[in-house]
């Protein structure tokens, strides 16, 4: 029973070794996101057409504000400001699934466009620039290239 441990740790030991090695021995690439992200025509259209839809919720706002003063009723000033306060949640609630959701899929064809860079180029690893000490091919500019 003793041996046929010692044997097992031992092959765990090698299987270990072995794996590391391979590791070290990938191809490794680095890519500066942030970069990539602020040179996507993807990302400067989604933040221009966040920027509009913002515009357009302070134009609502000062509009139910005035609606809202011009009532002298109490309970209908009551009433006006909870529609109001209804409708500015829902659409800022749409505002900002639609932002989520084009946003996630910016990120998937970022990270789509980095992997295929990857391979084409036969690297076996990417990661991000910022963690990276020292080595690494920097892919960046070549990932930029094939986004636009």
């Amino acid at each position: 029973m003793r041996k046929s441990f010692n044997l097992f740790v031992v092959l765990g030991l090698l299987v270990s070794l072995l794996s590391v090695n391979s590791v070290f021995a990938a191809e490794i690439a680095c890519v500066d996101v942030q970069k990539v992200v602020s040179s996507s025509s993807q990302v400067k259209a989604l933040k221009t057409e966040q920027q509009k839809k913002a515009k357009e919720l302070v134009s609502f706002v000062e509009k139910a504000r005035k609606e809202v003063a011009a009532v002298s009723d109490t309970q209908k000033k009551q009433a006006l400001e909870e529609k109001y306060n209804k409708e500015l949640v829902t659409k800022k609630e749409k505002m900002d699934k639609e932002y989520a959701t084009k946003l996630k899929s910016i990120e998937t064809s970022i990270t789509k466009v980095i992997a295929e860079q990857a391979k084409a180029k036969g690297y076996d690893m990417v990661i991000t620039k910022g963690i990276v000490l020292y080595g690494g091919n920097d892919i960046t500019d070549d990932v930029i290239k094939a986004i636009k």
